[in-house]
């Protein structure tokens, strides 16, 4: 009897179109509407505002539609989807855009600030949560959740620097793509450490 509760596998495309989907839709919208003004019960709205307004819905479809997929739905994904509500409605309700600039700092803050409790108390919550995808001893784990932990304090530095001394149309660029890339180059680098910690089963196989 299969375990109804269990994840369900869907195609790697059709996941990660609903993860960074809305992000680049963000994008191209953005592209389209910044030089715009919307007048929308007397108050006049800039184009990122409006853009924002449609994102936060967008990103909900997205993330429950992933969660219908598969059953199941990481810490991760629960926490930037209550966050994108939380600074989207109050970008758009204060028309201040600053609010959901603010966004990605708090959750790479948010995610750093867990891994270094999890490290002073000394245990890997990031092996909790990738355990099953990739195989590492106890240390392997404990090296790569120190270097994610500084890794994401870096991001958070790099999205204060840019939302506060660039312009918006720099900062939806960054985010949009400087802050996915330096996700898999971050990842990418971590073969060496992978190669060294990996646990390798019983018949051989990594």
């Amino acid at each position: 009897m299969t375990d109804s509760t269990a994840p369900r596998k869907v195609p790697a495309w059709l996941k990660i179109g609903l993860d960074f989907g809305p992000i680049l839709l963000f994008f191209l919208a953005y592209g389209r509407l910044k030089d715009r003004v919307f007048e929308i019960g007397g108050t006049e709205y800039q184009g990122f505002i409006v853009v924002t307004a449609l994102f936060v819905p967008l990103l909900l479809l997205c993330t429950g539609i992933l969660w219908w997929l598969t059953g199941k739905l990481s810490k991760m994904q629960v926490v930037t989807a209550v966050l994108v509500v939380v600074f989207g409605s109050l970008s758009v309700w204060f028309n201040d855009e600053r609010f959901f600039k603010m966004k990605p700092t708090i959750i790479y803050v948010i995610f750093g600030a867990a891994l270094a409790i999890g490290l002073m108390r000394g245990q890997s919550y990031l092996q909790g949560l990738m355990g099953e995808a990739m195989p590492l001893r106890r240390e392997g784990w404990m090296v790569l959740t120190k270097r994610i932990m500084w890794f994401f304090f870096a991001l958070a530095l790099a999205n204060e620097i840019v939302w506060r001394l660039f312009s918006t149309e720099f900062w939806v660029s960054f985010k949009t793509f400087g802050l996915t890339a330096a996700l898999f180059l971050f990842f990418m680098t971590q073969g060496r450490l992978l190669e060294r910690y990996g646990v390798e089963e019983e018949d051989g196989s990594a």
